[in-house]
Protein backbone atom coordinates (compact mmCIF):
# COMPACT_ATOMS: atom_id res chain seq x y z
CA UNK A 1 0.00 0.00 0.00
CA UNK A 2 1.35 3.17 -0.95
CA UNK A 3 0.24 6.72 0.20
CA UNK A 4 1.46 9.87 -0.57
CA UNK A 5 1.25 12.81 2.01
CA UNK A 6 3.64 16.04 1.55
CA UNK A 7 5.80 14.79 -1.29
CA UNK A 8 6.69 11.80 1.51
CA UNK A 9 6.57 7.98 1.01
CA UNK A 10 6.23 5.29 3.73
CA UNK A 11 6.17 2.02 4.65
CA UNK A 12 3.72 1.34 7.57
CA UNK A 13 3.52 -2.03 8.61
CA UNK A 14 0.33 -3.64 9.40
CA UNK A 15 -0.68 -3.87 13.46
CA UNK A 16 -0.54 -7.41 14.70
CA UNK A 17 -2.83 -8.68 16.48
CA UNK A 18 -2.80 -8.54 20.20
CA UNK A 19 -2.40 -11.97 21.55
CA UNK A 20 -4.49 -13.11 24.88
CA UNK A 21 -2.38 -12.37 27.84
CA UNK A 22 -0.18 -15.28 29.31
CA UNK A 23 0.16 -16.57 32.84
CA UNK A 24 3.51 -15.07 34.10
CA UNK A 25 6.08 -17.68 35.26
CA UNK A 26 6.72 -18.77 39.09
CA UNK A 27 10.46 -17.25 38.67
CA UNK A 28 9.35 -13.48 37.50
CA UNK A 29 10.48 -11.85 40.41
CA UNK A 30 13.85 -13.78 40.64
CA UNK A 31 13.94 -12.73 36.39
CA UNK A 32 13.12 -8.88 37.64
CA UNK A 33 16.36 -9.22 40.16
CA UNK A 34 18.61 -10.49 37.69
CA UNK A 35 17.98 -8.04 35.33
CA UNK A 36 18.18 -5.16 37.73
CA UNK A 37 21.84 -6.48 39.20
CA UNK A 38 22.86 -6.80 35.11
CA UNK A 39 21.69 -2.70 35.26
CA UNK A 40 23.47 -1.93 38.30
CA UNK A 41 26.35 -3.40 36.62
CA UNK A 42 26.91 -0.74 34.46
CA UNK A 43 26.62 1.66 37.05
CA UNK A 44 30.62 3.64 38.02
CA UNK A 45 31.50 2.47 41.27
CA UNK A 46 31.59 5.57 43.82
CA UNK A 47 33.95 5.33 46.81
CA UNK A 48 32.70 6.02 50.09
CA UNK A 49 33.94 9.50 51.32
CA UNK A 50 33.57 8.43 55.05
CA UNK A 51 36.47 6.65 56.80
CA UNK A 52 35.34 3.18 58.17
CA UNK A 53 36.61 2.71 61.82
CA UNK A 54 39.29 -0.23 62.11
CA UNK A 55 39.44 -2.09 65.59
CA UNK A 56 42.88 -1.87 67.13
CA UNK A 57 44.14 -4.17 69.69
CA UNK A 58 44.68 -4.03 73.86
CA UNK A 59 48.05 -3.17 73.51
CA UNK A 60 48.75 0.52 72.20
CA UNK A 61 51.16 0.65 69.19
CA UNK A 62 52.28 3.94 70.37
CA UNK A 63 55.53 4.28 72.86
CA UNK A 64 53.69 6.05 75.80
CA UNK A 65 51.04 3.12 75.46
CA UNK A 66 53.88 0.80 75.86
CA UNK A 67 55.32 2.67 78.50
CA UNK A 68 51.93 3.00 81.01
CA UNK A 69 51.07 -0.97 80.50
CA UNK A 70 55.03 -2.45 81.65
CA UNK A 71 54.73 0.27 84.78
CA UNK A 72 51.08 -1.22 85.09
CA UNK A 73 52.70 -4.85 85.20
CA UNK A 74 55.38 -4.21 87.07
CA UNK A 75 53.51 -2.20 89.74
CA UNK A 76 50.88 -5.19 89.72
CA UNK A 77 53.96 -7.52 90.31
CA UNK A 78 55.19 -5.48 92.99
CA UNK A 79 52.23 -5.34 94.90
CA UNK A 80 51.58 -9.05 95.07
CA UNK A 81 55.00 -9.77 96.26
CA UNK A 82 55.14 -7.07 99.10
CA UNK A 83 51.91 -8.46 99.98
CA UNK A 84 52.92 -12.03 100.41
CA UNK A 85 55.72 -10.93 102.57
CA UNK A 86 53.03 -9.41 104.96
CA UNK A 87 51.38 -12.48 105.00
CA UNK A 88 54.26 -14.77 105.63
CA UNK A 89 55.56 -12.21 108.33
CA UNK A 90 52.62 -12.33 109.70
CA UNK A 91 52.38 -16.14 110.18
CA UNK A 92 55.33 -16.71 111.02
CA UNK A 93 55.60 -14.02 114.04
CA UNK A 94 52.21 -14.59 114.93
CA UNK A 95 51.95 -16.72 118.10
CA UNK A 96 48.76 -18.30 117.20
CA UNK A 97 50.26 -20.54 114.74
CA UNK A 98 53.17 -22.13 117.07
CA UNK A 99 53.86 -25.53 118.39
CA UNK A 100 53.81 -24.54 122.21
CA UNK A 101 53.96 -28.40 123.83
CA UNK A 102 53.27 -32.01 122.85
CA UNK A 103 49.87 -31.35 123.74
CA UNK A 104 49.53 -29.65 120.12
CA UNK A 105 50.53 -33.30 118.14
CA UNK A 106 47.77 -35.70 117.67
CA UNK A 107 49.15 -39.10 117.34
CA UNK A 108 46.57 -41.95 115.85
CA UNK A 109 47.27 -45.71 114.74
CA UNK A 110 49.87 -46.60 117.33
CA UNK A 111 49.63 -49.70 119.58
CA UNK A 112 53.30 -51.49 119.81
CA UNK A 113 55.41 -48.19 119.12
CA UNK A 114 54.74 -45.88 122.26
CA UNK A 115 53.66 -42.34 121.64
CA UNK A 116 56.95 -40.92 123.48
CA UNK A 117 58.90 -42.52 120.83
CA UNK A 118 56.58 -40.96 118.06
CA UNK A 119 56.67 -37.51 119.91
CA UNK A 120 60.81 -37.73 120.12
CA UNK A 121 60.89 -37.02 116.62
CA UNK A 122 59.06 -34.30 116.96
CA UNK A 123 61.53 -32.78 119.62
CA UNK A 124 63.22 -30.21 117.95
CA UNK A 125 59.84 -28.44 116.49
CA UNK A 126 58.04 -27.66 119.78
CA UNK A 127 57.85 -23.48 119.75
CA UNK A 128 58.35 -23.77 116.15
CA UNK A 129 55.72 -22.17 113.90
CA UNK A 130 53.61 -24.85 112.20
CA UNK A 131 54.14 -23.98 108.72
CA UNK A 132 57.81 -23.98 109.57
CA UNK A 133 57.84 -27.59 110.31
CA UNK A 134 59.35 -29.86 107.62
CA UNK A 135 56.29 -32.74 107.03
CA UNK A 136 58.61 -34.85 104.53
CA UNK A 137 61.37 -35.09 106.67
CA UNK A 138 59.78 -35.72 109.58
CA UNK A 139 57.54 -38.66 108.15
CA UNK A 140 60.82 -40.63 106.81
CA UNK A 141 62.07 -39.94 111.00
CA UNK A 142 58.90 -41.50 111.69
CA UNK A 143 59.32 -44.26 108.96
CA UNK A 144 62.68 -45.39 110.38
CA UNK A 145 61.30 -46.37 113.95
CA UNK A 146 61.38 -50.09 113.64
CA UNK A 147 57.50 -50.99 114.22
CA UNK A 148 56.62 -47.93 111.74
CA UNK A 149 55.58 -49.13 108.65
CA UNK A 150 54.17 -46.01 107.02
CA UNK A 151 53.43 -42.68 108.43
CA UNK A 152 51.63 -39.15 107.14
CA UNK A 153 52.15 -36.11 108.72
CA UNK A 154 49.74 -32.45 108.16
CA UNK A 155 49.19 -29.50 109.52
CA UNK A 156 45.80 -28.51 111.66
CA UNK A 157 45.44 -24.55 111.47
CA UNK A 158 45.91 -22.96 113.33
CA UNK A 159 48.64 -24.54 115.87
CA UNK A 160 48.30 -28.37 115.16
CA UNK A 161 49.72 -31.41 113.71
CA UNK A 162 48.44 -34.69 113.25
CA UNK A 163 50.44 -38.04 112.95
CA UNK A 164 48.69 -40.92 111.65
CA UNK A 165 51.04 -44.58 111.79
CA UNK A 166 50.23 -47.76 110.34
CA UNK A 167 52.14 -50.47 112.26
CA UNK A 168 54.29 -53.65 111.01
CA UNK A 169 52.67 -57.07 111.41
CA UNK A 170 54.67 -59.75 112.58
CA UNK A 171 54.79 -62.77 111.49
CA UNK A 172 57.49 -65.20 113.32
CA UNK A 173 59.05 -65.55 116.37
CA UNK A 174 63.15 -64.72 115.24
CA UNK A 175 65.61 -66.20 117.09
CA UNK A 176 69.29 -64.44 117.45
CA UNK A 177 71.91 -65.69 119.73
CA UNK A 178 70.54 -66.61 122.95
CA UNK A 179 67.56 -63.66 122.11
CA UNK A 180 64.13 -63.90 121.00
CA UNK A 181 62.35 -61.19 119.16
CA UNK A 182 60.02 -60.58 116.37
CA UNK A 183 60.06 -60.42 112.36
CA UNK A 184 57.87 -58.72 110.13
CA UNK A 185 57.25 -59.91 105.93
CA UNK A 186 59.69 -57.31 105.03
CA UNK A 187 62.25 -58.41 107.20
CA UNK A 188 62.34 -56.00 109.87
CA UNK A 189 63.47 -56.93 113.03
CA UNK A 190 61.37 -56.09 115.74
CA UNK A 191 62.12 -55.77 119.62
CA UNK A 192 59.49 -56.71 122.34
CA UNK A 193 60.03 -58.09 126.32
CA UNK A 194 59.23 -61.10 126.78
CA UNK A 195 56.11 -60.63 129.09
CA UNK A 196 54.63 -58.33 126.23
CA UNK A 197 55.23 -61.25 123.74
CA UNK A 198 54.32 -63.88 126.58
CA UNK A 199 50.59 -61.29 127.27
CA UNK A 200 50.30 -61.40 123.32
CA UNK A 201 50.13 -64.86 123.20
CA UNK A 202 51.67 -65.62 119.40
CA UNK A 203 51.55 -68.80 118.11
CA UNK A 204 54.20 -68.57 115.15
CA UNK A 205 57.39 -70.88 114.84
CA UNK A 206 60.77 -69.77 115.45
CA UNK A 207 62.50 -68.66 112.21
CA UNK A 208 66.76 -68.55 112.59
CA UNK A 209 69.00 -67.12 109.98
CA UNK A 210 68.03 -63.92 109.58
CA UNK A 211 70.14 -62.06 111.99
CA UNK A 212 70.68 -57.98 112.20
CA UNK A 213 73.75 -57.96 110.62
CA UNK A 214 72.38 -58.68 107.40
CA UNK A 215 71.40 -56.38 104.47
CA UNK A 216 67.61 -55.54 104.45
CA UNK A 217 67.39 -57.13 101.14
CA UNK A 218 68.60 -60.75 102.38
CA UNK A 219 66.57 -60.48 105.30
CA UNK A 220 63.44 -59.47 103.19
CA UNK A 221 64.49 -62.17 100.70
CA UNK A 222 64.41 -65.04 103.25
CA UNK A 223 61.52 -63.92 104.86
CA UNK A 224 59.32 -64.21 101.26
CA UNK A 225 61.42 -67.52 101.01
CA UNK A 226 59.79 -68.63 104.42
CA UNK A 227 56.30 -67.32 103.63
CA UNK A 228 55.70 -69.07 100.06
CA UNK A 229 57.36 -71.91 102.68
CA UNK A 230 54.21 -71.64 104.61
CA UNK A 231 51.52 -71.16 102.13
CA UNK A 232 52.42 -73.72 100.17
CA UNK A 233 52.61 -76.50 103.27
CA UNK A 234 48.77 -74.39 104.42
CA UNK A 235 47.03 -74.73 100.87
CA UNK A 236 45.55 -77.40 101.43
CA UNK A 237 43.48 -76.43 104.40
CA UNK A 238 45.21 -78.29 106.76
CA UNK A 239 46.88 -75.63 108.29
CA UNK A 240 50.38 -77.59 108.86
CA UNK A 241 52.48 -74.75 109.40
CA UNK A 242 51.09 -75.09 113.36
CA UNK A 243 52.61 -78.10 113.70
CA UNK A 244 56.42 -76.60 113.01
CA UNK A 245 58.35 -75.61 115.93
CA UNK A 246 61.72 -74.13 114.39
CA UNK A 247 62.15 -73.25 111.04
CA UNK A 248 66.26 -72.59 109.54
CA UNK A 249 66.77 -70.19 106.54
CA UNK A 250 70.15 -69.92 106.86
CA UNK A 251 70.50 -72.08 103.26
CA UNK A 252 67.79 -70.60 100.91
CA UNK A 253 67.89 -73.57 98.64
CA UNK A 254 67.42 -76.00 101.92
CA UNK A 255 64.79 -75.13 104.23
CA UNK A 256 65.16 -76.98 107.41
CA UNK A 257 62.39 -77.80 109.60
CA UNK A 258 61.84 -78.47 113.83
CA UNK A 259 58.90 -80.78 114.40
CA UNK A 260 57.81 -82.57 117.40
CA UNK A 261 57.33 -85.92 116.80
CA UNK A 262 56.18 -88.53 119.90
CA UNK A 263 57.90 -86.74 122.61
CA UNK A 264 61.40 -85.83 120.33
CA UNK A 265 62.22 -83.67 117.57
CA UNK A 266 62.87 -84.35 114.38
CA UNK A 267 65.11 -82.63 112.04
CA UNK A 268 63.21 -82.13 107.83
CA UNK A 269 65.29 -80.65 104.90
CA UNK A 270 62.48 -79.95 102.39
CA UNK A 271 64.73 -77.91 100.04
CA UNK A 272 63.27 -74.98 98.42
CA UNK A 273 60.51 -76.51 96.12
CA UNK A 274 57.35 -78.50 96.34
CA UNK A 275 57.28 -78.29 100.03
CA UNK A 276 53.47 -79.94 100.65
CA UNK A 277 54.74 -83.31 98.39
CA UNK A 278 57.39 -83.22 100.62
CA UNK A 279 55.59 -83.00 103.88
CA UNK A 280 53.27 -85.45 102.40
CA UNK A 281 55.57 -87.81 101.84
CA UNK A 282 57.15 -87.62 105.08
CA UNK A 283 53.86 -88.13 107.00
CA UNK A 284 53.06 -91.44 104.91
CA UNK A 285 56.24 -93.22 106.01
CA UNK A 286 56.55 -91.31 109.14
CA UNK A 287 55.05 -94.60 111.41
CA UNK A 288 57.46 -97.10 109.33
CA UNK A 289 60.58 -95.17 110.15
CA UNK A 290 60.06 -94.40 113.80
CA UNK A 291 59.42 -98.35 114.25
CA UNK A 292 62.28 -99.15 112.60
CA UNK A 293 64.53 -96.39 114.28
CA UNK A 294 63.29 -94.85 117.52
CA UNK A 295 66.51 -92.84 117.45
CA UNK A 296 65.73 -90.91 114.11
CA UNK A 297 66.62 -87.66 114.04
CA UNK A 298 66.69 -86.19 110.54
CA UNK A 299 64.89 -86.74 107.28
CA UNK A 300 66.18 -84.87 104.15
CA UNK A 301 63.24 -85.34 102.02
CA UNK A 302 65.20 -83.36 98.84
CA UNK A 303 66.03 -86.35 96.45
CA UNK A 304 63.61 -87.43 94.18
CA UNK A 305 63.84 -91.18 94.25
CA UNK A 306 65.71 -91.43 97.98
CA UNK A 307 65.07 -90.43 101.12
CA UNK A 308 68.32 -89.75 103.71
CA UNK A 309 67.53 -90.77 107.44
CA UNK A 310 69.94 -89.98 110.05
CA UNK A 311 70.22 -91.51 113.80
CA UNK A 312 70.59 -89.25 116.95
CA UNK A 313 74.37 -90.22 118.56
CA UNK A 314 75.12 -92.44 119.87
CA UNK A 315 72.39 -94.75 118.14
CA UNK A 316 73.74 -98.04 116.72
CA UNK A 317 71.78 -99.47 113.68
CA UNK A 318 71.83 -103.39 112.11
CA UNK A 319 74.96 -104.03 110.33
CA UNK A 320 74.40 -104.02 106.22
CA UNK A 321 71.79 -101.16 105.81
CA UNK A 322 71.77 -98.02 106.15
CA UNK A 323 69.86 -94.94 108.13
CA UNK A 324 67.04 -95.33 105.24
CA UNK A 325 66.73 -98.80 106.18
CA UNK A 326 67.81 -100.28 102.55
CA UNK A 327 70.71 -102.10 102.00
CA UNK A 328 73.99 -100.52 100.35
CA UNK A 329 73.49 -102.13 97.08
CA UNK A 330 69.71 -101.17 97.19
CA UNK A 331 70.93 -97.01 97.32
CA UNK A 332 73.56 -98.09 94.79
CA UNK A 333 70.88 -98.97 92.65
CA UNK A 334 68.61 -96.11 93.00
CA UNK A 335 71.38 -93.74 93.17
CA UNK A 336 72.05 -94.25 88.87
CA UNK A 337 68.16 -92.47 88.86
CA UNK A 338 69.67 -89.07 90.34
CA UNK A 339 71.62 -85.92 89.73
CA UNK A 340 75.49 -86.73 89.88
CA UNK A 341 75.64 -83.31 92.34
CA UNK A 342 72.55 -85.03 94.71
CA UNK A 343 74.18 -88.53 94.41
CA UNK A 344 76.98 -86.48 96.43
CA UNK A 345 74.74 -84.88 98.76
CA UNK A 346 73.33 -88.30 99.78
CA UNK A 347 76.66 -89.73 99.85
CA UNK A 348 78.18 -87.46 102.47
CA UNK A 349 74.59 -87.28 104.52
CA UNK A 350 75.22 -91.49 104.91
CA UNK A 351 78.63 -90.32 106.25
CA UNK A 352 77.54 -88.95 109.15
CA UNK A 353 76.88 -90.52 112.33
CA UNK A 354 74.73 -87.74 114.37
CA UNK A 355 73.42 -84.52 114.44
CA UNK A 356 73.24 -81.88 116.98
CA UNK A 357 69.87 -82.38 118.61
CA UNK A 358 67.42 -78.50 118.17
CA UNK A 359 66.14 -76.86 120.87
CA UNK A 360 62.70 -78.22 121.17
CA UNK A 361 59.57 -75.41 120.54
CA UNK A 362 59.15 -72.76 123.73
CA UNK A 363 55.73 -70.53 124.39
CA UNK A 364 55.79 -67.68 124.63
CA UNK A 365 56.51 -67.13 128.37
CA UNK A 366 59.49 -70.07 128.16
CA UNK A 367 61.45 -67.59 126.15
CA UNK A 368 61.09 -65.05 129.01
CA UNK A 369 62.36 -68.22 132.17
CA UNK A 370 65.12 -69.83 130.68
CA UNK A 371 67.73 -68.56 128.21
CA UNK A 372 67.27 -70.83 124.71
CA UNK A 373 70.73 -72.45 124.02
CA UNK A 374 72.79 -73.17 120.33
Amino acid sequence: MEATTGGSAFYRPPAKKSSPERPLPADFPFREKKAGANEDEDEPFLRSRRRVAVRRGIIPRGRWGRIGITAGVVALTGGLVWLAIVIRHFAAHDPRFRIDSSENIQILGNSEVTQAELLSVFGGDMGRNVFFVPLQERRADLERLPWVERATVMRLLPDQLRVAVVERTPIAFVRTGNKIGLVDRDGVLLAMDPKTIAAKHYSFAVVTGITASDPQSTRSARMKLYQRFVAELDSGGDKISNQLSEVDLSDPEDVRAVVASEGSDLLLHLGDQDFLTRWRNYQQHLTEWKQEYPKLASVDLRYERQVVLEMQKGASIAPGQDAAGKTMDDLKAEASAISPRAARQMAAASKKTGIKKPAPRRSAATFHDQPVRN
